[in-house]
């Protein structure tokens, strides 16, 4: 009964140490090992500058052979204390560190950690397969901007990382205070997409993030369109995208195949798909005349759109050919898949 409870309480106090108690330890190993051997008369090891090195190589028994006592004394010391205290303390030193790397993994699986980054893409709400779709559909894109930004998803709901590995998760109780939005850098992000499963919790979400980062780029979708209105007239930036079904229907009825049509355009995974680009800033103004046959004619890309710079949520569909874009505007095209590398020159009328 007694070696029970022994194992019991050793296994609890090695278990509660901390960092410090192990830098105490292995103080008190090095100096109690250096002091017995020098009362053992290892004058040679204990008058080497080699001493810790030897001592690191002995007590994890590595023990290359190059550094060995020599005393009968020394020997039993290294037999008894050195050895056996160099593992114990070893072990101790490696179950804290797995300990401490496998407490820190599940924090980030539970969505407990704070983060500290920038120029991400933040997703706010949780919909079960809806979201995971929107994320893989976002690991995907990401793929193809160079800068490749972190996806960070920020859920209330009682859930563990769904893709860990490649997305950063953090779970918060709610969506506008300041101490749980700061652990996900509401304010540092580039991209903040908002899709719950009430309307109203999207509402108070995005009125926040609009005061917390207005130079983000802002996306909410709602079920209601009528809340699409009331949000813009307090929230211009935001980009509110309204449920689409029931128009989907209606459309198709009268011109059959229209919701698979839509549905192409907007997955990259199959068929052609819709894609943007600005103007890069040192190219003149360009001609839409021009940009439509250069696109098709060398990239095979179908120009459909485009916005003012000034005005990016105002989008013109297929735009007249004799207007003139500017450095800055951006343009909506059909493609295979997005264009990296556009040679924007080809496109400016010599």
């Amino acid at each position: 009964m007694m070696f029970p409870k022994l194992r019991k309480m050793l296994v609890r106090v090695f278990a509660e140490m901390r960092w410090y108690s192990i830098v105490l330890a292995l103080l008190f190993y090095g100096i109690t090992s250096w002091l017995l051997m020098y009362l053992a008369g290892e004058e040679t090891l204990t008058q080497s500058v080699d001493f810790i090195y030897w001592l690191v190589v002995t007590g994890s028994t590595v023990g290359y052979g190059d550094l060995s006592p020599s005393t009968t004394a020394g020997k039993y010391l290294v037999s008894f204390y050195i050895i056996p205290m160099g593992l114990s303390i070893f072990a101790l030193v490696l179950g804290r560190i797995a300990s401490w790397v496998s407490n820190q993994w599940q924090k980030g699986a539970r969505g407990l950690k704070s983060l500290d980054i920038e120029d991400h893409i933040l997703v706010l709400g949780w919909n079960g397969h809806r979201t995971i779709r929107l994320l893989e559909l976002l690991i995907r894109e990401r793929s193809f901007i160079k800068d490749d930004p972190l996806i960070v998803l920020c859920v209330r709901a009682d859930i563990t990382n769904p893709l860990p590995g490649q997305i950063e998760f953090v779970k918060v109780t709610t969506f506008s205070n300041d101490t749980d939005m700061d652990r996900a850098c509401v304010a540092k992000a580039r991209v903040v997409l908002m899709d719950n499963p009430e309307d109203d919790l999207t509402m108070t979400t995005a009125l926040y993030c609009s005061q917390r980062n207005p130079n983000a780029q802002m996306v909410a979708y709602f079920n209601d369109e009528s809340l699409v209105s009331l949000l813009q007239k307090h929230c211009p930036n935001v980009e509110c995208t309204p449920s689409v079904a029931v128009e989907m229907l209606a459309k198709s009825a009268f011109d059959p195949g229209s919701s698979l049509l839509h549905h192409d355009l907007l997955d990259i995974n199959h068929g052609q798909a819709q894609y943007s680009v600005s103007i890069p800033t040192h190219i003149p103004p360009i001609k839409v005349e021009h940009l439509f046959e250069t696109l098709k004619r060398k990239y095979h890309a179908t120009l459909i759109g485009m916005s003012k710079a000034d005005e990016r949520l105002n989008i013109q569909v297929n735009p007249d050919l004799n207007l003139i874009l500017s450095p800055g505007d951006k343009i909506f095209y059909i493609a295979d898949e997005r264009i990296i590398d556009l040679h924007w020159h080809d496109f400016v009328k010599r």
